[in-house]
């Protein structure tokens, strides 16, 4: 039995028919073409204009001459070199803890099964109903005097790290895939005199490569694109993050610069999706269903 669509067989195979299946598919692609790179398209040649074309009214779509210095000029007077190593200081610190204890975290919670860990899953995943900006002021009350070790981590490396770590969908997402690995696996493991410590790194891990490339790619981007935590946190200005430097700096820069700047902030995450796009749709699906 065919599925029922819009357009049936018959009508498709027609000459009208193709012409508006083709039309309507046409008009759809360039659509959300405009929409996603619409922006990005903006941004870099807005860069690209002089001040004073930049500030002109109607603006033009195509610059009248490419200023291709703005780019260098941004580099070296917001000093982005200093801001990119910074912001990637931080997002790699954050990766690796990420995948030390989110991993752990899944794995124990699918395949280790601790007594309370459902209920322990389930409060974690009622976190994710908590928007972000209410927990902006308890975080920061408690990197001012951290716990138990009384110290003030305003200014250091670790104030960006440690809230990274509790991220409920990265565990959920991991312990989904850790779901789907067959149990037979860990038990031939477990008979060969295996630990469970061995076991995850000598078998679950090589088996989690896409879901640990997405769970990655969501660490790093999440950290780069943050700005309202950096800011509060990290007020030295040798110490801020890309979005925060450029926006310390902002402040008699031109416009052109400044967009110029943000295109060069923006790049690096978009490289990453465009290289992995394919992994993170893989990875994102491969706890969906169980073969």
């Amino acid at each position: 039995m065919s599925e029922r669509t819009l357009i049936s067989p018959a009508q498709l195979g027609r000459t009208r028919g193709k012409i508006a299946y083709w039309t309507a598919l046409a008009v759809v692609v360039i659509g959300f073409t405009v929409v996603f790179l619409g922006p990005l398209y903006w941004m870099v040649v807005n860069g690209l204009k002089s001040t004073a074309e930049f500030t002109q009214v109607p603006p033009t779509v195509v610059p009248d001459s490419l200023h291709a210095a703005n780019y260098s000029a941004a580099w070296k007077v917001m000093d982005l070199a200093r801001l990119l190593f910074n912001t990637l200081y931080y997002a790699f610190g954050a990766l690796a803890f990420q995948l030390v204890l989110d991993v752990a975290a899944a794995y124990s919670l699918s395949k280790l099964r601790p007594v309370f860990g459902k209920a322990v899953l389930g409060m974690m995943l009622a976190t994710l109903m908590i928007p972000a900006t209410v927990l902006v002021v308890p975080q920061y009350l408690t990197v001012l005097d951290m716990p138990l070790i009384e110290r003030n981590l305003l200014n250091t490396p670790w104030v960006i790290w440690l809230p990274s770590v509790t991220n409920a969908f990265n565990i959920f997402l991991l312990k989904r895939f850790f779901d789907s690995i067959p149990g037979e696996i860990l038990d031939a493991a477990a008979i060969d005199g295996s630990s469970s410590l061995h076991t995850l790194r000598s078998v679950v891990l090589p088996m989690s490569r896409p879901v640990l490339g997405v769970v990655s790619i969501f660490a790093i981007v999440g950290v780069w694109k943050d700005f309202l935590w950096p800011m509060l946190t990290l007020p030295d200005p040798a110490l801020q993050t890309l979005n925060v430097g450029i926006y310390s700096l902002a402040r008699g820069v031109p416009e052109n610069h400044l967009v110029a700047a943000l295109a060069m902030a923006s790049a690096p995450t978009l490289i990453i999706f465009l290289i992995f796009q394919r992994n993170i749709m893989s990875g994102l699906t491969a706890g969906s269903l169980k073969g």
